[in-house]
């Protein structure tokens, strides 16, 4: 090789080797995570921050159900709950499901909101009395100013994690798409009531005047939760243990990095914030074989396809006379059927359905013969149906997936049966329309070649914001200011007000100026007359 070749490609090596950006050697992370389906996607990103050699430690509560004492992936902290939240919620998913069977009135409203903001405020309360135990045990408190955290992560559905962020004054990322009241974009960015739907309000960017009243009415039930039932309950701990005081929303928006579980190839078009990185699809992956005797099922379904189905990690069963409907249904069509159902088993099963405790639901939504995915509509099994391309039958039964399922829906990639109105005939027709009406599966597919198109992938992109974070001590830079104002300030109600109080004193010594001019003037001209 001749010796100025030789010293290009060095040169060329060594420029391309500066040009990385720099590495963040061993972080010190702590993690406060929440439990349930959020722990599985706050995994997947504890799982790639190990690999890159990062130190993390999780808090967990004493009850906690899927997040473990052990584990590779860190070393954990276990924090005293009195109460499983488990079994509350269980309890609270029951009620809700036999509620929605009930059909839709205004009495099935007021008792699902009823319920919804009982079991929300309850679940805060608990998680509050959890952190105050550690507040108020010395040695834990030494041991975390100790241990030299360089972040922490937490996702804010439940804002212990914050408050906790604020007492250690450690930068904060969110992994986050709910906060503690409603939808995360709410509390940071510009929401207008317009054309921006509210969760819960089942609208979507295109609203009418009636619609657009509905939507205000949610907004109220959303900020009425804040300020009444959940907000008290951090702020007696602020008041205690944080020197100043905060509130939560404040500590929301003071967090330096909004990893927020979504994009616009799902979500409607809204404004944003310079520290919002979408990270929506982060834990798909391309599908990986299969086990043997699933892939033998799956084969055998020939031309006709496999059907999948699962309610999520949260939800065993549906109602016995739903499940019942739903198998005798599968029964009668030539696709096979792979169903994740915990419980009894319906008796109207047909031969062609395998009942599954667990499934490989990223792996099977990625195979060539899977057609159709019936599911609940959770944030992480919409986000893999995208990525894969496969269009969804929905059956919505709490919390944010009507939401979810509708923004599918609304762009012709699925079609969903509220709980309440499913039965045989309607679960019939929704099946055969989603499998045999092929713009459902075109329109899922245009929206998979979006989401895969992009500079860098998801994950990628949360670890680099991550350690940013703390290659930078933080990112205040990209915060704007809004948090530190009051209400009056940022609505330039002030403004207006001095605006309205020039107007008026201009307007008033114009009036008294014009009114001595024409008395001036009667004066003059009597004084003439006579």
């Amino acid at each position: 090789m001749p010796v100025h070749t030789g010293c290009g490609i060095f040169v060329f090596l060594s420029v391309l080797l500066i040009s990385f950006t720099p590495p963040c050697n061993g972080g010190n992370i702590l993690v406060f995570p929440v439990d349930g389906s959020h722990w599985i996607n706050m995994k997947i990103l504890l799982e790639e921050l190990h690999a890159k050699g990062h130190n993390i430690t999780v808090m967990r509560a004493s009850t906690s159900w899927y997040i473990p004492e052990k584990s590779p992936l860190y070393t954990s902290i276990t924090m005293k709950f009195d109460e499983n939240l488990k079994g509350f919620f269980d309890v609270y998913l029951q009620e809700h499901m036999r509620a929605q069977r009930e059909g839709a009135s205004a009495l099935t409203f007021f008792k699902l909101t009823k319920n919804f903001l009982s079991m929300i405020s309850e679940g805060h309360s608990i998680s509050a009395v959890a952190l105050t135990q550690v507040f108020e045990d010395e040695n834990m408190v030494k041991s975390l100013m100790d241990s030299q955290y360089d972040l922490v992560l937490t996702d804010p559905a439940i804002a212990t994690g914050v408050v906790l962020a604020k007492y250690l004054k450690l930068p904060v990322v969110l992994n986050v798409r709910w906060i503690t009241s409603g939808e995360g974009h709410f509390a940071l960015a510009p929401s207008p009531l317009s054309y921006i739907p509210v969760p819960g309000s089942g609208l979507t960017d295109k609203m009418n005047f009636i619609q657009r009243v509905k939507n205000m009415l949610f907004h109220s039930i959303i900020e009425f939760q804040q300020k009444f039932l959940v907000g008290p309950t951090y702020d007696a701990i602020c008041d205690k243990y944080i020197e100043g005081g905060c509130d939560i929303i404040s500590l929301l928006q003071e967090a330096d990095i909004w990893l927020f579980r979504s994009d616009f190839v799902f979500d409607f078009p809204r404004p944003t914030m310079p520290n919002v990185v979408y990270i929506g699809g982060f834990q798909c992956k391309p599908a990986q074989p299969l086990p043997a005797d699933l892939e033998d099922f799956v084969q055998g379904a020939g031309e006709h396809g496999v059907i999948i189905m699962t309610l999520g990690a949260s939800v065993n069963t549906l109602p016995k006379e739903v499940a019942e409907e739903i198998a005798s249904i599968f029964a009668r069509i030539p696709q096979k059927v792979i169903w994740r159902h915990i419980g009894e088993r319906p008796s109207t099963l047909g031969n062609n359905t395998l009942i599954v405790d667990w499934m490989p639901q990223k792996d099977l939504l990625g195979h060539p013969q899977t057609k159709v995915f019936v599911a609940h509509g959770g944030t992480n099994g919409v986000q893999e149906a995208i990525y894969h391309g496969v269009p969804v039958l929905g059956i919505p039964l709490f919390f944010d997936q009507y939401d979810n399922l509708l923004r599918l829906q609304e762009r012709g990639a699925a079609k969903i049966i509220e709980l309440g109105d499913v039965n045989g005939h309607s679960f019939e027709q929704g099946i055969n329309e989603v499998l045999h009406h092929e713009g459902y599966r075109q329109n899922m597919q245009r929206l998979s070649r979006l989401h895969r198109d992009q500079p860098m992938t998801p994950m990628d992109q949360a670890i680099f914001w991550v350690e940013y974070v703390m290659r930078h001590k933080g990112a205040p830079h990209l915060r704007t200011e809004a948090y530190k104002m009051p209400w009056y300030s940022y609505y330039c109600l002030d403004v207006l007000l001095l605006l309205l109080t020039a107007a008026t004193v201009l307007l008033l010594s114009a009036l008294a100026f014009f009114r001595f001019l024409c008395c001036r003037g009667r004066k003059m001209t009597k004084a003439k007359q006579h």
